[in-house]
């Protein structure tokens, strides 16, 4: 005999655990999340970023995230120096949200991440699990989670200059998916795509504005032809 229960489900009004991505704003911005440091890896809100996860601790750090808010926060290290298993970072990455992922039979995990806010990381300490957990402020960039009306920029000359740049260095790109792009999604993806250096990559992370970036980015091809 079937027992019919008191309340019906409504299975149109089914809360979600994660906010979508949609209806994300500063509230949901966790005060502490897991750090994964990495240098030249920089995302910024709105990118999406693909990594390949193999070291213990930062398997660690993905399990945990895909069981909580699936958030990491991509933050560089100060120094390039690989052999440093705890580097002192920088005081400002970009949190980011597992969008997809794959594990692998040898326990390596593809993954996806988008670029949701950028932070300012006020202090960090090591887990019992070996990655490094931050603390942090999302407020001083609350205006990444907003839709701002489209930055004019100078379209002609930065892709001028970019073209520039590729030649010089022996580069190439796809012109037809840039010319696709609108000039706040172009902002959002050259910085990640030119293979700058991670100084100059946090650089660009910084930028306080769209308008701000434009220039820094102006300023950085026009230096990799000199």
């Amino acid at each position: 005999m079937t027992k019919t229960p008191d309340t019906f489900l409504d299975l149109n009004d089914i809360p979600r655990r994660v906010p979508a991505l949609a209806d994300l704003t500063l509230a949901d911005i966790p005060p502490r999340v897991g750090l994964f440091p990495l240098s030249g890896a920089m995302i910024l809100p709105g990118g999406h970023l693909p990594l390949t996860v193999f070291e213990p601790r930062y398997v660690a750090l993905l399990e945990d995230a895909l069981a909580g808010r699936r958030l990491i926060g991509m933050i560089q290290p100060q120094e390039e120096d690989e052999t440093d298993p705890l580097p002192v970072l920088h005081n400002i990455g970009t949190l980011g949200r597992i969008t997809s992922f794959t594990e692998h039979s040898d326990g390596t995990f593809s993954i996806t991440l988008l670029g949701i806010t950028r932070f300012r990381l006020l202090m960090e300490g090591l887990t019992q699990r070996g990655w490094r957990e931050g603390t942090i402020d999302a407020s001083p960039f609350f205006s990444d989670l907003l839709e701002s009306d489209p930055s004019p920029i100078n379209r002609a000359r930065l892709l001028s200059r970019l073209k520039s740049y590729l030649t010089a260095h022996q580069l190439q790109t796809d012109w037809s998916l840039l010319d696709e792009m609108d000039d706040d999604m172009l902002l959002v993806i050259l910085p990640m795509l030119v293979p700058f250096s991670s100084e100059q990559k946090q650089a660009l992370l910084e930028a306080s504005t769209l308008d701000d970036r434009a220039g820094v980015l102006l300023d950085l091809l026009a230096k990799g032809m000199e």
